[in-house]
């Protein structure tokens, strides 16, 4: 699919998105341990290695949060950075824009870490803003117990959409996957739990890069 066609598709699709939202936080108990402050940001940013081979951590996610900040300080992405901010965020590692990058233009192999972060970026600021925004559930947080506990819920996102959270039983246990708005792509799943665990802001790594509208 053409870039610019798509960048269009995403924008009017986040535009469109109906807000839907239960989101499922974790329970307090009493006398627990005050969650801390630190930020996924700092957390994302930690890792100095930038373009690599490993597949499994967040080197384009990490870049396209600052290409984000930088052309737009006061985004709603910034919230990232303020571990104060309790959220939930379902983080697509590198495979999963790798995937993006070549499910998108139809290319025949995956493309490397730097390349999908181009192709990413071509899509214009404003679409990265929004993708970003879709994988952020702001007000909760949510760890892997509760979300295995939450079948059929729906998670308001900070774009304003929802994503609905699907827990399968495998053969190894459950799994939690990730509803978006494509329906002709395979959901994301969740490949690791409780990034930042113990603080106000927390992660899980997902598969695919959600996506806020039904591409072709």
């Amino acid at each position: 699919m053409n870039i610019a066609r798509l960048a269009a598709r995403l924008a009017v699709g986040a535009t469109a998105a109906a807000v839907a939202t239960t989101a499922v936080a974790a329970p307090a108990q009493a006398g627990a341990k005050q969650p801390g402050t630190r930020s996924l940001a700092a957390v994302l940013t930690a890792d100095k290695s930038g373009f690599d081979r490993n597949s499994r951590d967040f080197d384009v996610l990490t870049k396209a949060v600052l290409t984000v900040l930088q052309a737009k300080p006061d985004s709603p992405v910034k919230v990232l950075t303020d571990g104060t901010v309790a959220l939930t965020a379902f983080v697509p590692n590198d495979y999963a824009f790798r995937e993006l990058v070549r499910d998108i233009t139809a290319a025949k192999k995956l493309p490397g870490e730097k390349a999908a972060f181009d192709a990413v970026a071509g899509l214009g600021v404003d679409t990265v803003e929004d993708v970003l925004l879709y994988h952020v559930v702001p007000g909760a947080t949510i760890d892997r117990k509760a979300a295995l506990k939450a079948d059929g819920a729906e998670l308001a996102t900070a774009l304003g959409a929802s994503v609905e959270v699907d827990v399968k039983h495998c053969w190894y246990g459950r799994q939690v996957r990730l509803v978006d708005a494509d329906t002709s792509d395979r959901d994301a799943r969740v490949v690791r739990y409780d990034i930042n665990k113990g603080n106000k802001q927390i992660a899980h790594a997902v598969d695919r890069v959600l996506r806020p509208i039904d591409l072709p």
